[in-house]
């Protein structure tokens, strides 16, 4: 009899393994079956806002599934990384991440989630340099006068950004230190907003990313002095890089890609993860990315994840280096 029933445990151990697999075979075959939800951790209008709103028309043409973007901006980009941290982890609730929330992950005091931890990355969508911007009527033609002028009346001009602890925030404080100079840090709820203060001369300057900036670039409203990333942006060719004019070595850019709460089954971020990828990669999306300033990217779970474990750690040395907290 306890043979018997020892053999009956190890099948009834077996059946209830084999009913586990299905249903997460199952779970991945019928993904999605309901409307997907992406959150935007930033005001309407910004770069973010835009990738997130193009990737969810791709998405919904590609599975028959309504994608939804939802904008939950504040505490740079915290509120909304937060409430996906915490959703439901089935793969109908999404963060449009970026590189600021590797930056804030660092720089916020406390935080109700951890970045690397608490969410499981499905897909880098796109890399986006940024660019420094200046309204119309600062009279520096270059970055070269601008760091002059910035020397001359320190503490008179300011920068805007998406948000404390963001990309334009972090870029901005690194400016700051290594080219000597004092300009003051207004941080907004997005991009867009602070792009409206930039056109109307409430802020003097931004650290924006092309894709957000470009619009006011080609309409005359601002102007471009300087692109941040290592190698020129293929959206402003013309416009030479920190790294090759003043500030050797300089090279910051912004990321954008998806993740899903961290408990979300693997089979789940996988099949995204290979959607998002396919998307990318066909040669109308990388038209419609390229002409919004951004540089295709479409990488795996697996590379977004180690691209994120580097950035918590390099920007870790960094924000203590520049001595950037936010409370």
């Amino acid at each position: 009899m306890k043979v018997i029933s020892a053999m009956l445990r190890v099948l009834l151990s077996s059946c209830l393994g084999l009913t586990v697999f299905c249903a997460q075979a199952q779970t991945a075959n019928q993904f999605p079956s309901k409307p997907i939800k992406i959150v935007v951790p930033f005001a309407a209008g910004g770069s973010t806002d835009a990738l997130a709103r193009l990737l969810g028309q791709k998405l919904t043409s590609a599975w028959g599934q309504t994608v939804i973007v939802e904008n939950k901006p504040g505490a740079g980009a915290t509120l909304g990384a937060d409430y996906v941290a915490k959703a439901a982890a089935d793969g109908y609730t999404l963060l449009m991440g970026a590189a600021h929330h590797t930056i804030a992950q660092n720089v916020y005091k406390t935080l109700p989630y951890h970045f690397g931890r608490d969410l499981a990355p499905v897909s880098i969508m796109a890399l986006i340099p940024n660019v420094v911007v200046v309204n119309d009527k600062v009279p520096a033609k270059n970055i070269q006068e601008l760091i002059a002028l910035a020397k001359k009346e320190p503490g008179k001009l300011n920068y805007g950004s998406a948000g404390a602890g963001t990309a334009h925030h972090l870029i901005g404080a690194m400016f700051n230190l290594q080219a000597g100079v004092d300009i003051v840090h207004i941080p907004y709820k997005g991009s867009s907003p602070a792009v409206a203060d930039l056109v109307s001369g409430q802020v003097q300057i931004m650290f924006d990313t092309v894709s957000s900036a470009l619009p006011q670039i080609k309409a005359g409203k601002t102007r471009a002095l300087a692109v941040t990333t290592k190698t020129r942006s293929s959206a402003l060719p013309d416009v030479p890089t920190l790294n090759e004019t003043v500030l050797p070595g300089f090279d910051v850019g912004t990321w954008f890609g998806i993740l899903a709460p961290a408990a979300t089954p693997a089979d789940i971020v996988e099949k995204l993860s290979q959607e998002i990828i396919r998307i990318v990669k066909t040669p109308e999306m990388q038209k419609q990315l390229l002409e919004m300033g951004s540089e295709p990217i479409g990488s795996t779970s697996g590379e977004m994840k180690a691209q994120i474990n580097k950035e918590l750690e390099a920007f870790s040395a960094l924000t203590k280096q520049i001595k950037l907290t936010v409370d």
